[in-house]
């Protein structure tokens, strides 16, 4: 099955005329293989291009350290080479500036942790080195800021874990010192929240996990903590939710080498954390892409630290439910691997290690954006009902309502049937699974009851 998406302006138009949500459902999607990449490398960095490319650098090959980057074209899912690096660097940084260039910034080479940054020009197709940092770091994180700038964060170097900070100015191509955060971390994560400042949260610092969170004010340049997590962890996800909550989860705990199923969820009014469901599968390494629908998607990983163990699966988080649900899993089990939005709405997973070994593999999530029809009206008729009206778009279309609510008109034996509007019985449920069949493929759509 195919999964299909309501467009994000139809999704604001629909809610907005409407007072309902119309959110796409997870269930339908699928992992197909795409063109793979020219180098099999993990420990690299995907950034998506404003043309809609996607650029992969750097990270660690079948011969080791990488200097080669390569380009994505989802017209084609091809790749092609481009400018290589000056310097091969794993564990590195790559941040889409406001001008449209890349900035790469320190990692590892093998010998040391570097203090170079480069910058990728996709008019050209080259690099061009700028101003140093001050430290060398890798593991650390870079976040463009609301004001154009990067600020480069904690990091390890040899074995002295960081807790200064930097930011790069993009104007002059330097940087300046940016404080320092209340603890030296690396393997952490760096979530920008919709007020502009920076949340900083885990990862390992001198003394093992740690479960400190530090805030960045960018107005005021100051560091300042904030609610721990619940559960000290490195090598997690944190992503920002469309509710400007941040989801931080799985991870590893390297004092008893476990990986975790737990997630939670960090709240920026109260700078405090809370429990929310946990995943299916415990899992560090992994990735996590937000969805158009406002949905995550976790995908691959490892654990069983000690002895890893390359994930396949993939799960989804719904932050309305708090709940976490199976999606089809990966066709090739990875981790270290890079996962991109892209503009059409699919994901892209690029390389990693695999149970064979640095994979050049490379493979795509959910169907591109082509909408069956539109949601025109969901009105309640009285406590029970709904009433949901659609215009097609010139192709057959049937429905079929989720288990547990009763529509009329009825549907025949096989669950479907051609209508363009529906009347749906269900008392108890806040949200009506609806699914929108044209010509074979499915499109799944969660329908929120307006009030």
């Amino acid at each position: 099955m195919r999964t299909r998406l309501l467009t994000v302006p139809a999704l604001a138009l629909a809610a907005l005329a409407l007072n309902l949500s119309v959110i796409h459902e997870a269930k339908g999607g699928s992992w197909v293989y795409t063109g793979p990449m020219n180098n099999a490398r993990y420990y690299h960095t995907a950034t998506l291009l404003t043309n809609g490319e996607v650029l992969v650098v750097g990270g660690n090959g079948t011969n080791g350290y990488l200097s080669s980057a390569e380009l994505y074209n989802p017209a084609s899912g091809t790749w092609t080479n481009t400018g290589s690096l000056h310097t091969a660097r794993q564990e590195h940084t790559a941040t889409l500036l406001a001008n449209g260039k890349v900035l790469v910034t320190g990692g590892f080479n093998g010998a040391s942790a570097l203090t170079s940054a480069e910058l990728y020009d996709p008019a050209s197709g080259t690099w061009t080195n700028t101003g140093p940092m001050t430290y060398g770091r890798y593991y650390h994180t870079a976040t463009l800021l609301t004001n154009g700038q990067v600020l480069v964060a904690g990091g390890v170097n040899s074995s002295v874990v960081i807790s200064s900070a930097e930011l790069y100015v993009t104007m002059s191509g330097t940087w300046t010192n940016a404080g320092s955060m209340s603890t030296a971390r690396y393997a952490h994560t760096a979530t920008l929240l919709t007020n502009g400042n920076l949340l900083v949260a885990g990862g390992f610092g001198p003394g093992g996990d740690t479960n400190s969170v530090d805030l960045y004010d960018p107005a005021t340049r100051i560091w300042a903590a904030t609610g721990p997590l619940i559960t000290a962890r490195d090598r997690f996800t944190a992503t920002l939710l469309t509710n400007g909550q941040v989801l931080a989860a799985g991870g590893f705990d390297d004092a008893t080498a476990e990986d975790y199923f737990s997630a939670e969820l960090y709240n920026p009014a109260s700078m405090s954390w809370t429990p929310t469901g946990s995943m299916n599968n415990e899992r560090a390494y992994q990735t996590a892409t937000l969805l158009t629908n406002g949905q995550v998607l976790v995908a691959g990983g490892s654990y069983a630290f000690s002895n890893p163990s390359e994930l396949s699966s993939a799960e989804i988080y719904d932050p309305v439910s708090m709940t976490w649900m199976n999606t089809a899993s990966l066709n090739t089990a990875r981790y270290d691997h890079t996962a991109t939005l892209l503009p059409n709405g699919q994901v892209l997973v690029a390389g990693g290690y695999g149970p064979n070994g640095v994979l050049s593999s490379t493979e795509l999530y959910g169907s591109a954006i082509n909408p069956p029809f539109q949601i025109t009206s969901v009105v309640r008729t009285n406590a029970n009902n709904l009433l949901i009206t659609w215009t097609t778009s010139g192709t057959t279309n049937y429905v079929q309502v989720s288990a547990g609510a009763v529509a009329s008109p009825s549907f025949p034996t096989n669950g479907l049937r051609e209508l363009t509007s529906i009347i749906v019985t269900s008392p108890t449920a806040s949200f009506l699974d609806v699914d929108a069949l044209t010509n074979g493929p499915t499109r799944y759509y969660r329908i929120r009851s307006p009030q």
